[in-house]
């Protein structure tokens, strides 16, 4: 039992991290985006909370008949994954850019800074407290819709869950949600130290 813990751990930290990779290399850079295009916001973060509001076995049950992103397995997954944590991540790097405070912009401008210089070097360091919290939020989030992922195949600790509450195994379902909710805690804890080193003020 305690190597498939191991292993069904090790698949489950996989899954999680190869969705936040896509999610973050999406969420991001829309974001960004979304700080000049104005008229995007509303339908780009409007697509995001319904993608987040759509139960999560309706949503693998919608993407698995579709060509390329469906199927069962893993891909279904961490396609149904992405889509649940990019509405933390943009919303946090519009709100953290448009937070920044005016002046230090129009100061930027006026030292001759590009309009890309005033991003990479004034705008997403200041903001980068306020995206990072989105990453936290979705990571979580995301550890704990990983579990579902299992009903359509993809592994991970939800295995155990699913297997136990077939057989009424409490243990075994102790044994799928424990290691969830440590991942969980573990997850928050190490983001919210990076969110804290990266800008301590």
């Amino acid at each position: 039992m305690r190597e498939e813990i191991l292993r069904l751990t090790g698949e489950h930290v996989v899954l999680v991290l190869i969705a936040m990779s896509f999610a973050a290399a999406i969420g991001i850079p829309l974001g960004i985006t979304l700080v000049r295009w104005e008229g995007g916001r509303r339908w780009v973060l409007g697509f995001a909370s319904v993608m987040q509001t759509v139960p999560s076995l309706a949503l693998f049950g919608f993407l698995i008949p579709l060509p390329f992103v469906g199927g069962i397995g893993k891909r279904t997954a961490i396609v149904a994954l992405v889509l649940y944590a990019l509405l933390p991540i943009l919303r946090n790097t519009l709100t953290g850019i448009l937070g920044v405070d005016a002046a230090v912009r129009e100061s930027a401008v006026a030292m001759g800074m590009t309009r890309w210089q005033v991003l990479c070097d004034v705008e997403l360091p200041l903001a980068s407290r306020t995206i990072l919290a989105g990453i936290r939020v979705a990571t979580v989030t995301t550890v704990g819709t990983a579990t579902i992922a299992a009903a359509i195949g993809a592994g991970g600790l939800g295995v155990l869950i699913f297997r136990g509450l077939a057989s009424v195994n409490a243990q075994q379902i102790l044994a799928g949600a424990a290691p969830a909710a440590v991942l969980a805690l573990l997850a928050d804890g190490a983001l919210g130290w990076i969110e804290r080193r990266v800008s301590p003020y």
